[in-house]
This record gives C-alpha cells, structure tokens and sequence, in this order.
C-alpha cells in the first residue's frame, strides 16, 4: 500500500477538523476516503456496516436512557433547587456565585452526564449572573467551563460509558472510580477560586452563613436529586439491576419524580422532553458510529500496534509509562476534541495498558480525566467555545485566565497517575477486588 493510502485519511481528518468540521462527519469522510482507496479489496459496503457494528453493544444502551434521565430532571425544576442548594451551602464565601458554579456542577454531575450540557447551562445561569454582579467575563467563563469537567467524573458519565464499551471495562466499577477523583477536582478548583476571588475582591452572595434549618430545609428539597447516583451506586453493587438496566431504573425513577414529587413537569410536557434526549443521544452515536469505521482504518494499517510498540520502547515502568501517555494525550488534546480523541484512542492505547498490567479502570479514569481536560484547552476545546461564545470572551482572554486552573487540573491529573487507589478505593470496596462486576 502506498503511503498516500496509508496515511491520507488521517491528514483528511486533521484538515477537517481545522476547518471546523463536525468532528462526526471529519472521522466519517476520513474513514470514506479509505473504502473508496481500498474498493478493490473490500465492498463499499464495508464502511457502512462497521459503522453500523459501532453501536452493537449492550453497554451503549445506557447512554441515551441516562442522557433522557437527564433531559427530564432538567425539565423538572432540579436545577433551580440545586442552584439554591448550593447558595446555602458557600454563598457566604468570598467569590460565592463562582464557588456555587463549582458545588452545582458537582450537584448536576449524576444528572446531565455531559459535560457540555453542564457547561452550557453554567455558563447560561450562573456565569451571567457573576458578568453581571461585576465578575470579569472571562473568569465567569473559565470557571463554568472548568466546573463541567466534574460531570465527566461523578457517575454516571457519558464518557465512562463509551470507555466501557470501548475497554470491555466494568461500567459499574468505572462509575464508582469517578466519585473520589471528582470529588477531588471540586476541591481543587473551590481553592483556586477562593484564592483569586479574595484578591480580587469578588463579593460574597449571602451576609452570613446559613443556619442548620436552612441547610437541613435545602437537603431536603434536592433529596429526590441527590439520591439519584445513590440508586445507581447502590443497585448495581447488590446486584438489583445491571448498569445498563440502570438507565432504564433511573429514567423510571426522575419520571415519577418529577410529575409526582416536585410536579413542576405535566405528561403532555413529555414528548418535547423525549425529543431533546433522542438529539442528544443521536449525536453521540453518531460520532460512534463515525469513529467505529475510521477505527477499522487505524486497524487494517495496525496503527495501534505501532504506537504500542514505540511506547512500549521508552520505559518498562508502569508509572512512568502512565505519565508519558498523559503527555502524548495532552499534546493530542490540543488538536483533538475530547470526545472523538477518546473513541479514537482508546483501542490504540488498550494493548499498551494490558501489557504494562495497568488496570483499566484506573487508567480510564486517567483517560477520561486528561481528555476532559482538553474541552477547556486551547485552540480546539469545545468546553471552552461553550462557555466563551455564551458570555462573549475571546479566546486570547481566556487562554490568560484559565492558566492557574489548568495547573490545579494538571496536579491532579499526575496524582491520579501515580496513586492508582485514589481511583480504585471505591470501586475495591463496593465490587471487590476481582475487577469484575
């Protein structure tokens, strides 16, 4: 095969994408050019049957249940009542719309599973509120975006999910693996905040802290909300439902929640709700879809094994190989959207993990952590353009501020590397250490 066979549709795919091209239809015409060069080797038809084997899996069935659970608890009042929840909580602090942003994104983390969903309705809620109340536009739009990042982590996330597929990895473990990690990066980015908001001046929300009965008041009026990662936790642990049946579990649960508990949603409210949940589920699996056919590409040309292999050359060390991927994946994060570099990467790099024994449930968490990362990295991150198109920043300013928070996200992203049971506590604890759910 010629090298204009061998390496065209990547540098197509690369082009597509600096144009600006739909990362979808960049991978699927990327992934067209090969079957048309190989047309006398395998049938045209080729390409769209392994697009359509990217979504035969079980495991991808939870995805668009969990993202209409979303839809509905976003349709049902949730997120006014974790707003409030999370002004009880730090609004007396210096800097509390910022420091609210943070607590609700973790709040909304077991209900949008999607990072984007979450950094636009930050940015659309919050982040105008602080440009309004004297915050500078690009601090109201580094920290919605960076707050999104937490929904990546605390279950259940789109993107463990298409890990899991992709890995063959416990979903269920995977989704107990994101708590502590995100816990942690709330923490980080709630110190930073507190830091620059104190130098700066930024204003408290309320005059004092909240009182006990106001606090125990506020609990209980997100208690429907807050239970729901508790469901999916707790159900698949003692073996009430799989994960994928958790989806179905939880749309079931927000339904009854939501027209019986806070009754703020009525049936005849529905059909637009299963309208959003089947767009925003079509996206993603599209971009499956796109990425199963540009997939067979890198496979057919063993792109996988090569990069393993020159990996696999530099260090026999598992940690220090971990660290070398995190710096090829942040190098690749800053030309490739998250989403796709994951579904691209992941069975490239999957022969290194297994090789080197890391567990692939920590390493997806490292995985799904630096990717995340990338959405608020410039030139290409899509968390970024979110939130700086929503509150009108450039990208020069915000490339300026998000330094002090990129550098919190890079520290924790080492220390997941290195202290695989910060990962793997959790999951060990609640299934076991045998790996497997």
């Amino acid at each position: 095969m010629s090298m204009l066979q061998l390496w065209l549709p990547s540098v197509l795919m690369l082009a597509l994408l600096a144009l600006q091209t739909p990362v979808t239809w960049s991978m699927a015409i990327a992934a067209l050019s090969f079957f048309l060069m190989n047309m006398g080797e395998m049938p045209l038809a080729n390409f769209a049957q392994q697009m359509a084997e990217g979504t035969e899996s079980v495991s991808l069935l939870a995805l668009p249940l969990f993202v209409l659970a979303g839809c509905v608890m976003n349709a049902s009042g949730i997120t006014r009542r974790l707003l409030h929840l999370a002004e009880v909580l730090v609004g007396h602090m210096t800097g509390a719309l910022a420091q609210m942003c943070t607590v609700l994104a973790t709040l909304l983390g077991g209900l949008t599973a999607s990072a984007n969903a979450d950094a636009a309705m930050l940015s659309k809620t919050i982040g105008s509120q602080m440009v309004q109340r004297g915050y500078g536009a690009p601090f109201a739009a580094v920290i919605t975006s960076s707050a999104a990042i937490i929904t990546a982590l605390i279950p259940p996330s789109i993107g463990l999910i298409v890990y899991g597929f992709l890995a063959e990895a416990s979903i269920g473990r995977l989704f107990a693996a994101g708590v502590v990690p995100g816990l942690l990066l709330a923490a980080g980015l709630m110190l930073t905040t507190h830091f620059l908001a104190t130098r700066r001046k930024y204003q408290p929300q309320r005059a004092s802290r909240a009182t006990a009965s106001e606090i125990t008041q506020a609990v209980i009026d997100g208690l429907w909300a807050l239970s729901i990662p508790v469901v999916i936790l707790g159900g698949t642990r003692y073996g009430i439902f799989t994960t994928t049946e958790s989806g179905a579990v939880v749309v079931i649960y927000v339904v009854l929640v939501a027209l019986f508990g806070y009754r703020e949603i009525r049936l005849r409210d529905l059909p637009e709700v299963l309208a959003e949940s089947v767009r925003d589920s079509a996206s993603v699996m599209m971009m499956i879809c796109a990425a199963a056919a540009f997939g067979f590409y890198l496979s057919w040309q063993q792109v996988p094994q090569a990069m393993s292999g020159w990996l696999a050359g530099t260090t026999t060390n598992p940690v220090m190989l971990l660290l070398l991927i995190n710096l090829v994946l942040i190098a690749l994060g800053t030309a490739i959207e998250g989403s796709a570099a994951l579904i691209i990467l992941t069975p490239m790099l999957l022969p290194l993990i297994e090789g080197a024994h890391i567990d692939k449930v920590h390493f997806g968490i490292v995985l799904i952590t630096n990717l995340t990362i990338a959405g608020i990295t410039p030139p290409v991150g899509g968390l970024m353009y979110i939130s700086s198109q929503t509150l009108k920043v450039k990208m020069g300013d915000y490339s300026r501020e998000i330094a002090p928070y990129l550098a919190v996200m890079m520290g924790l992203l080492v220390l997941l590397s290195v202290f695989p049971q910060l990962s793997l506590w959790l999951p060990n604890l609640l299934y076991g250490t045998g790996g497997v759910q």
